[in-house]
C-alpha cells in the first residue's frame, strides 16, 4: 500500500506569486488548464496500489479547495484529503510529523512526498522502482536533476556516491559551489522517516536559546532539507538519490507559471493529446501547443499560440493574437488585441486594439541543464525587473492602451498606457 503527501504551504507563502495568489490559493492556480497540484495528483494516482493522497498546508478550508478535492476523488478514484496545520506553517517536515498518525494509518509500505510549487514530467514510477531495487531495509530517496554550476547554489545540492547512489553530502542553498546535482523537492520515504523527524523535534525542544524573539512555535518548525537531510540522515547511509533528465522546474513566480504552462502543454502530446487544440474549419488559427477550454468562445479569425491556455468562459474577439500567455476564467479579450508573454486575470476586460506584453525570462538555451532564474522583483537601482506582464482579477483596460512589463493589481480601471510599473 502506498500514499502520497503533497505539501501545499499556506497564505504566508507564495508572496512572489502575487497578485495571482490574492484571489485563490497558489496550489490551485491553473497551469495548462488545470490547477497546479492537479498534475501532482494525476501523476500519483497512476501508481499501482496508491490508496490515499494527503494535502498538508495552513490554508483555511474554502469552497475552491473543497470543490477541488471532491473533483479529484471523482476523476482519479482515489481518496484525497486536506489536513490543515493548526498554526502557521510548521516547515516541510513539521507538518508531516504533526499528522504522522494520519499518514501512517493503514500501515503504508512507502509514501511519496511532493512539494506543491514544483512542476515537471514526474517520474514517480521510475523513482519507486529505483527505491525498491535498493532492498527492503528502511531507506529514503530524493529525486534530483542537473543544474548549472552558477544556478546550483539556489537549490538543495547533493553529493552522491556514483556507485551506490547514496547521498554523502547535502547542503540547502549553499553559499559556495557544492554540486550541480540538485534536489527536485520530491521524495520516497519508508515510515521510519518519522523516527528521524522525531529526533530533530526533540533536539529543537531541548535547544537552549537566549533569543527573546524565539517562541515555542518556532521550535515546532522542522525543515526536511536542513534539519533531516543535512543533519539527522547525514552519514547514516540511508539516503539515496535518483537522478532524472525529464523536465522539472520550480513555480515561484508568475513568470515561472508561463514557463511551466509551455512544458505541460508539450507533455500533453504524450498524456492527453485530445486536450490540445487543432486547426479546423470555423476554429481559430492554432500555432503550436494550445489548450482551449470547451466553454471558451474564440473567434475563428483569432490566432493563438504557441503555448497558450484559454480558460473557462473566456471570450476572444476577432483578429486577436495571443502567444506564450495564460488567459484566466471569465476574461474578455476584445477585437484585434495583442497579448504576448502575459497572464490576464479572472473576469478582466481588455478593450479592442490593446497590446499587453511582457518579457520572457526563459533559461539560457546555450547552457545545458540551465534552470529558470527567479529574479528579484526590483533591480538594485530600484527599477522593476523585466518579466511577464500580470493583469490581476477584475481589471478593466480600455481600448488602444499599451501595457508593457507591468503588474496590475486586482480591481483596477486603467486610463492610460503603462510601462515597467506596478499599478497599485
Amino acid at each position: 500500500m502506498l500514499k502520497t503527501v503533497i505539501l501545499i504551504g499556506g497564505p504566508s507563502k507564495g508572496t512572489r506569486f502575487r497578485p495571482l495568489s490574492l484571489d485563490m490559493p497558489k496550489p490551485l492556480f491553473p497551469i495548462a488548464g488545470f490547477p497546479m497540484i492537479y498534475h501532482h495528483i494525476e501523476a500519483a494516482s497512476k501508481i499501482a496500489n496508491m490508496k490515499e493522497i494527503i494535502l498538508i498546508g495552513s490554508y483555511q478550508p474554502s469552497k475552491e479547495l473543497t470543490g477541488f478535492i471532491s473533483s479529484m476523488q471523482q476523476d482519479f478514484k482515489v481518496i484525497v484529503r486536506y489536513l490543515q496545520e493548526y498554526t502557521t506553517t510548521l516547515g516541510t517536515a513539521g507538518g508531516m510529523y504533526h499528522f504522522r498518525d494520519q499518514i501512517l494509518s493503514g500501515d503504508p509500505d512507502l509514501f511519496f512526498v511532493m512539494n506543491a510549487d514544483v512542476c515537471g514530467d514526474f517520474p514517480l514510477q521510475d523513482m519507486l522502482n529505483f527505491h525498491r531495487s535498493i532492498g527492503n531495509t528502511p531507506h529514503f530517496t530524493i529525486l534530483a536533476t542537473e543544474a548549472t554550476r552558477q544556478q546550483s547554489i539556489n537549490y538543495g545540492c547533493i553529493v552522491e556516491n556514483k556507485d551506490t547512489h547514496q547521498v554523502t553530502h547535502y547542503v540547502e542553498k549553499p553559499s559556495t559551489f557544492v554540486s550541480t546535482l540538485i534536489s527536485c523537492g520530491i521524495y520516497v520515504f519508508s515510515p521510519e522517516i518519522f523516527e528521524y523527524i522525531g529526533i530533530a523535534f526533540k533536539r529543537l525542544q531541548e535547544d537552549i536559546t537566549f533569543d527573546v524573539d524565539a517562541t515555542l512555535q518556532n521550535r515546532a518548525v522542522i525543515r526536511m532539507e536542513q534539519d533531516i537531510f543535512a543533519r539527522e540522515l547525514m552519514g547514516s547511509g540511508l539516503l539515496y538519490v535518483y537522478q532524472t533528465s525529464k523536465f522539472w522546474s520550480q513555480v515561484k513566480s508568475a513568470g515561472a507559471a508561463v514557463y511551466a504552462n509551455r512544458h505541460y502543454l508539450n507533455i500533453y502530446h504524450r498524456t492527453h493529446p485530445e486536450w490540445l487544440s487543432k486547426n479546423d474549419k470555423d476554429k481559430p488559427n492554432v500555432i503550436g501547443d494550445v489548450y482551449i477550454h470547451p466553454t471558451a468562445i474564440v473567434h475563428p479569425t483569432a490566432t493563438l499560440g504557441p503555448n497558450v491556455t484559454i480558460s473557462k468562459n473566456v471570450q476572444i474577439g476577432a483578429g486577436v493574437r495571443i502567444r506564450e500567455s495564460i488567459i484566466l476564467q471569465g476574461a474578455v479579450i476584445q477585437d484585434h488585441c495583442c497579448i504576448l508573454y502575459s497572464i490576464v486575470g479572472w473576469t478582466s476586460f481588455v478593450g479592442e486594439w490593446t497590446r499587453i506584453e511582457g518579457t520572457p525570462n526563459d533559461p539560457n538555451p546555450n547552457k545545458p541543464f540551465a534552470k529558470l532564474d527567479i529574479a528579484d522583483l526590483f533591480q538594485p537601482d530600484g527599477r522593476l525587473s523585466p518579466s511577464i506582464t500580470v493583469i490581476g482579477s477584475n481589471v478593466h483596460i480600455p481600448p488602444e492602451i499599451i501595457v508593457l512589463n507591468s503588474i496590475v493589481l486586482p480591481d483596477k480601471d486603467l486610463e492610460r498606457s503603462y510601462k515597467n510599473q506596478i499599478i497599485l
